[in-house]
C-alpha cells in the first residue's frame, strides 16, 4: 500500500482546518436543530411594584399585544408573582412570564444592578468590598436560588467596567443594550460604550453573551423620549420550546441574538462560516450594512450583501456580527469562539 506524504506545511494546514470544523461545529449556538424556534422577548422591565408607572397586568398587556412571547418582570428588590399573570396571559408556545428580580445593590455611590431570571425567592442585596465584589456577591445569591444573573446596564452612573467583569465567575450574560435614556450605551468623553467593553471582554478569553433589554419603566406616555418606554430592545431566542427552562438554557449557551429593531430570517456558524440572512424591512426601503468583528473589536469584513457570510480563517480567536439597519436599528449575534491563545 503506497503510504501518501505531506509537506509539512500542507500537514498542520490540513489540522488546523479539522480542529476548526471540530470547533465551530460544537458551538452552542449553531443553529442545527431543526426542532428549534425563535421566540422574542424581553429581560428586564418594571410595574408599579418598584418605580414603575403601571400595574403588572398593564405592562404584560403591552408586551403580549406587541409581539413578544416571553417577558420578565424585573422589579428592584421586589419578586413580583407571574403565576396568575400566566394563568390570564399565557398561552401554550405563545407567551410566557418568568419570575424575576432585578437586584440593586451599590458600592459606594456607584449603583451595581444584577437581573435575577427565574429566581424562586426574593434576593436581598448582598454588597461587598467594592464593585467586582458587589457583583460577584449578588450573582452567587441568584445561583443559589436557582436563577440566572445578568447584569444590567454597566454605564449607567459609570459604575461598572470591564476589568470589574473580568473578574466575574459563573456569569453569562451582560446588557450590551439598555432602552433607557440615562445609561450611556455608547460612552464617551473617554469612557468605553458596552460594545468596546463586550469586545476587552470577549478578547480576555472569557466568555460573555450580550443581551438587549427595554428597562421599562414608563407605559402611559409611549412618546416620551425622555424616558424609559418599551419596545426598544430585546432579545430572540433559539429554543427547543416556549418555557422558562429552555429560554434560560438557550440564553446562557448564547443561542439567541440582540436587537433593536434588526430582525434575521436565519443565523448559523458551522462549516467553516457564519451565514446570516436578514428579513428586510421593505416598507422603509431599509438598507443594511454586516459587520463581522473579532478580537479588540477589529472590524474583520464588512458586507452589504444579504445573506451576509463570513468564512473562518482559523486565527481570528473569536467572531461577531453586527448588523447595522440604515434608520439606526441594529442585531448582534454572539461570539463564536475558534481558538484560546
Amino acid at each position: 500500500m503506497k503510504m501518501i506524504r505531506l509537506r509539512p506545511s500542507r500537514f498542520w494546514a490540513a489540522i488546523t482546518m479539522l480542529a476548526l470544523a471540530l470547533q465551530i461545529f460544537s458551538q452552542p449556538h449553531a443553529t442545527s436543530t431543526q426542532e428549534k424556534r425563535w421566540y422574542k422577548g424581553n429581560t428586564h422591565t418594571h410595574t408599579v411594584n418598584s418605580d414603575g408607572d403601571s400595574t403588572p397586568d398593564e405592562v404584560v398587556r403591552w408586551y403580549r399585544e406587541h409581539g413578544y412571547n416571553f417577558l420578565v418582570l424585573s422589579d428592584h428588590n421586589y419578586l413580583t408573582e407571574v403565576d396568575g399573570l400566566n394563568a390570564v396571559f399565557g398561552a401554550r408556545n405563545k407567551f410566557i412570564l418568568i419570575n424575576g428580580e432585578e437586584v440593586s445593590d451599590k458600592f459606594q455611590e456607584k449603583p451595581v444592578h444584577i437581573n435575577g431570571l427565574n429566581i424562586k425567592q426574593v434576593v436581598e442585596p448582598k454588597g461587598g468590598a467594592n464593585v467586582a465584589d458587589v457583583i460577584q456577591n449578588n450573582v452567587n445569591a441568584i445561583r443559589k436560588v436557582d436563577g440566572v444573573p445578568h447584569v444590567n446596564h454597566p454605564n449607567f452612573h459609570w459604575a461598572i467596567g470591564a476589568n470589574d467583569l473580568k473578574t466575574i465567575k459563573n456569569l453569562r450574560l451582560f446588557e450590551i443594550y439598555n432602552g433607557h435614556p440615562q445609561v450611556n450605551n455608547i460612552g464617551g468623553g473617554g469612557m468605553p460604550g458596552l460594545e468596546a467593553m463586550w469586545d476587552d471582554i470577549l478578547s480576555a478569553g472569557l466568555v460573555l453573551y450580550g443581551i438587549a433589554v427595554d428597562d421599562a419603566h414608563y407605559f402611559k406616555t409611549p412618546g416620551d423620549k425622555t424616558k424609559s418606554t418599551p419596545g426598544h430592545g430585546w432579545v430572540m431566542v433559539h429554543a427547543a420550546s416556549l418555557s422558562a427552562g429552555e429560554i434560560l438554557r438557550a440564553l446562557e449557551q448564547g443561542d439567541f441574538y440582540a436587537s433593536t429593531g434588526v430582525t434575521l430570517r436565519g443565523y448559523s456558524a458551522s462549516g467553516g462560516e457564519i451565514k446570516i440572512d436578514i428579513a428586510e424591512d421593505t416598507q422603509s426601503l431599509s438598507k443594511y450594512t454586516v459587520q463581522f468583528i473579532g478580537r479588540w473589536g477589529k472590524i474583520l469584513k464588512e458586507v452589504t450583501t444579504n445573506p451576509a457570510v463570513y468564512a473562518f480563517n482559523g486565527d481570528e480567536f473569536y467572531v461577531r456580527a453586527k448588523v447595522i439597519e440604515s434608520n439606526g436599528k441594529a442585531a448582534w449575534t454572539q461570539p463564536v469562539f475558534l481558538s484560546k491563545q
